[in-house]
């Protein structure tokens, strides 16, 4: 076996499987596109859902990748064990309907073991299959040839997440020799036990049976195979490491660590620990960001803002205490540019991202030790000596502080937490997420009516509105249908179409089918399994049958507005990166025949002067008449040109290149104007924020723009009647009112201090002596709380010596103050004490300083109940 570079592995396993008539499906965006299940791309079948399902038939039925991935149920383990990461990459092949378990194994073992590929002695690889699972016995067997003693039967070798493609599956494993365990040290060790010895290398599932609803299972319609090889394990047994950390994909991130601290790595405990956990979390949040995910308190976001903070935790085990993290990304992106140059070309940005979360985390670290200080004592004062769960879930929630820092803090105080309480918090908030997630299935289970629908179907709306056409296939909700009458809604598909099929945020269109004794209204257009566009129809007159000649026509003012909608999203994506940066990247778009929608990544809001920007830098192109030209070119060449891909989306070799001469240029399937100057008008309606690091413009063109205007323009002249001046001088004029409101506020405030003065001297007249002590208790009008503080202040110089309550009602609630004199207060008496008991008779509560105390009530009927709580307070007191 040759020592080589997991770079070289990478592309051995690619070159391998292409060879053998696979086709290469490139790494995918690790943020899922259209799927809620998924809040990361978790494996290599994640990315290829629309071909196990049936939803999309795939150009080839064999696929090979190498994926990017992100795991994060289990982050705890990570850097505590030799092979947990949350970044990694699964290496996979795949057939949809092609081959099966005969020719999955025999490549699997071809390129294990073939000088040519890997090359691992045969003698050292054993394999586990499901005990029901003869077939794949048997290919193992007689086929590979493989001795009975290295074939283990395991109940667990079933794959299945539910409803949807399932079947059994068999696992390859190496043995790593007797260093890693012998018989007598464990008691699995055995191919897919708990053990070091034996290490898994590849999974290869059988998809074979549909999992339905009812918990049946039934053989799909076309068998699949699925494979995953994890890339780092695999190239830990090809380079002789002990643990995937001690491979090339890691090493250089380990020796740039030990760049910031005198404490080296291979000491072991929680020095290798805190080591390994920064290095597997930088990568994963180096590749996340350069994917357009940003920390957050939330989703996504939540998961790479804990990923920071707890590798800033860990760096404190190795006296690191300034940001650093940032400057390993440029490690990251050498390591990996050979398969993933997108991490080297936005450095700059992921770096720049990375260094403000670790400045933001290092200040409110110091804000959580403050907050943990007062919860200490606080509980000492009670006499208690645990930390409740919730104050220790809200300082990892608020401050980022993980449990553990909390509870190794607590420890020099001879305090304990409450593990308990957390983990109910903890797992309240996990109920909360999944609660947000929709409740959609990971994978659907196949259609084979629509996958079976062969026949091809030809788009013609890029250049006509109308054609004439034949139906290939009517579908009604028990399938195949021969036609369709009057008053019922079926799917159409035609040999030729104008109808634009929904996709790439672009609506469908809208318009009609007739024919001599039919007619149909299109309301909606979807694209089939193969590629053709399935027409909903509502059956207005007649009757429709296959192969019937019918004439198609859109709507032609609907696509009117659409096109020039579409191609004002384009102009938008450049503004953008022209006004705010070029780490700007599409997130989702809508485009509508009455509205537009663009989701982008950016960190922060939008400010003023940036939409005011970016209005002006679209208009002045759509001003320009920029030509829109449409080329059909390979992919590569199209790359070479700098156009943008639409997030997410997924080209073929022959892609759709959309350019504005030298301003914007896209790849696009989309439907545009023929020019800028189409669009006539662009405005933005709004600017928000969507989720964590994304946000979303929404605007309007042409009449849509120009009726907006128009709106505000209505707007501005009522405002201007009612203040009885010009549309120009509006401003000027509000500026004038608003000193007026400032002077007639001033006036007001002086006429009420001079009542609130009066007041009290009303109120001094209504002093009364209760067992010795002066008292006053009285309900008064004022507009707030603090002006019946300032009314007290008043009072007590007024009484030196006393005890003061008052009571008002402000909107339905009840407000309390009271004052002791510091005579009084001597002698006992306290404020705090006197308005917690009046409070409570109002439905309230409250407190404060022995001289001076305010509370609150709801219920204003009880007021007087509440003022005569003095005189039983001062007898109460006096007594004593």
């Amino acid at each position: 076996m040759k020592q080589r570079t997991s770079a070289e592995i990478r592309s051995l396993f690619l070159e391998f499987f292409k060879e053998k008539g696979h086709q290469i499906e490139p790494s995918v965006s690790l943020v899922p596109q259209n799927d809620p299940t998924l809040l990361w791309i978790n494996s290599g079948v994640a990315t290829l859902k629309k071909y196990f399902d049936g939803s999309v038939v795939p150009e080839n039925p064999k696929i090979v990748n190498a994926q990017k991935a992100i795991r994060t149920n289990d982050i705890e383990n990570v850097g505590f064990t030799k092979r947990h990461h949350t970044f990694f990459e699964m290496l996979g092949n795949f057939s949809i309907g092609d081959y099966f378990k005969e020719k999955a194994i025999e490549l699997a073992w071809e390129f294990l073991t073939d000088e040519k590929w890997i090359g691992f002695d045969e003698n050292l690889l054993s394999v586990t299959v499901h005990p029901e699972d003869e077939e794949a016995y048997e290919i193992w067997l007689n086929d590979i040839q493989l001795p009975k003693e290295r074939i283990i039967r395991l109940e667990e070798n079933f794959w299945d997440i539910g409803q949807g493609p399932s079947g059994p599956n068999t696992e390859i494993f190496y043995d790593r020799g007797a260093s890693y365990g012998v018989d007598t040290d464990e008691n699995e060790l055995y191919p897919g036990g708990e053990n070091e010895r034996y290490l898994e290398v590849w999974n290869l599932v059988f998809s074979q049976f549909n999992h339905n609803a009812d918990d049946t299972y039934t053989p799909l319609p076309k068998q699949n195979i699925d494979t995953g090889m994890g890339l780092e394990r695999l190239v830990s047994l090809i380079q002789g490491a002990n643990t995937n950390f001690d491979t090339d994909l890691f090493t250089p991130i380990i020796e740039h660590i030990s760049q910031f601290t005198d404490i080296r790595y291979g000491e072991g405990g929680i020095t290798d620990a805190s080591y390994k956990i920064i290095a597997d979390h930088i990568r994963t949040v180096a590749f996340a960001v350069g994917d357009h995910a940003l920390p957050s308190n939330e989703g996504r976001g939540y998961i790479l803002r804990r990923l920071i903070r707890r590798s800033v935790r860990y760096a404190k085990n190795l006296h690191i205490e300034k940001p650093f993290m940032y400057q390993l990304v440029q490690t990251v992106a050498e390591i990996m540019e050979s398969y993933y140059p997108e991490v080297k070309q936005q450095a700059d940005h992921i770096m720049n991202i990375i260094q403000i979360e670790e400045e933001r985390f290092m200040e409110t670290l110091q804000e959580g030790m403050e907050r943990l200080k007062e919860i200490i004592n606080q509980e000492t004062k009670l006499g208690k000596t645990v930390i409740p769960g919730e104050e220790v879930f809200k300082l990892y929630d608020t401050f980022g502080f993980p449990k553990e820092l909390t509870e190794e803090h607590v420890a020099e105080f001879g305090f304990t937490i409450d593990e308990v309480g957390f983990e109910r918090e903890m797992n309240k908030q996990k109920e909360r997420a999944r609660n947000a997630r929709k409740n959609t299935g990971s994978m659907k289970v196949q259609d084979s009516v629509l996958t079976n629908l062969k026949e091809e179907s030809t788009f013609v709306g890029y250049d006509q509105a109308s054609v004439d056409s034949s139906v290939l296939y009517i579908m009604n909700q028990a399938g195949l249908a021969e036609k369709a009458e009057a008053g019922e809604t079926v799917s159409i598909i035609l040999k030729e179409t104008p109808f634009y099929a929904e996709s790439g945020g672009q609506v469908a269109d809208e318009g009609t089918l007739t024919a001599p004794a039919f007619k149909g209204k299109v309301t909606d257009v979807q694209g089939a399994p193969n590629g053709q566009h399935i027409h909903t129809v509502e059956i207005e007159e007649g009757t429709v049958q296959t192969n019937q000649e019918v004439h198609a026509v859109i709507q032609k003012d609907l696509r009117s507005k659409i096109t020039k909608n579409h191609t004002a999203t384009h102009l938008l994506h450049q503004a953008l990166r022209d006004v705010l940066g070029e780490h700007i990247h599409q997130a989702g778009s809508l485009v509508t025949p009455y509205r537009l929608r663009f989701d982008f990544t950016h960190f922060q809001a939008v400010s003023e002067a940036e939409l005011e920007k970016l209005e002006q830098t679209m208009n002045e192109k759509i001003w320009e008449n920029l030509a829109v030209t449409v080329q059909e070119m390979p992919q590569e060449k199209a790359k070479e040109l700098g156009a943008m891909a639409l997030f997410g989306e997924k080209y073929g070799n022959i892609v759709r290149v959309v350019q504005m001469e030298n301003y914007s240029i896209e790849l696009c399937g989309g439907c545009h104007a023929a020019n800028s100057a189409e669009i006539g008008l662009f405005k933005i309606v709004s600017e928000t924020g969507i989720g964590a690091g994304v946000r979303r413009i929404e605007g309007v063109t042409s009449k849509e723009a120009f009726e907006l205007l128009q709106g505000k323009l209505s707007t501005l002249n009522t405002a201007a009647h009612l203040l009885k001046t010009t549309n120009d001088n509006v401003p000027e004029r509000i500026e004038i009112v608003q000193d007026e409101i400032k002077e007639l506020e001033k006036e007001k405030e002086g006429f009420q201090a001079k009542l609130a003065n009066q007041e009290t001297d009303e109120l001094i007249e209504k002093v009364q002596e209760v067992a010795g002590v002066q008292k006053l208790s009285a309900e008064v009008k004022i507009k707030d709380m603090n002006q019946l503080r300032q009314m007290m202040d008043q009072l007590k110089q007024k009484i030196t010596s006393g005890i003061i309550l008052l009571a008002a009602e402000n909107k339905g609630k009840v407000l309390l103050i009271a004052g002791v004199s510091e005579e009084l207060v001597q002698q006992g008496f306290h404020a705090g004490e006197l308005i917690s008991q009046a409070a409570k008779v109002c439905g309230g509560g409250g407190g404060g300083r022995p001289d001076m105390a305010q509370a609150g009530g709801k219920d204003p009927s009880q007021i007087k109940e509440a003022l005569a709580i003095v005189d039983t307070y001062i007898h109460e007191k006096s007594k004593k």
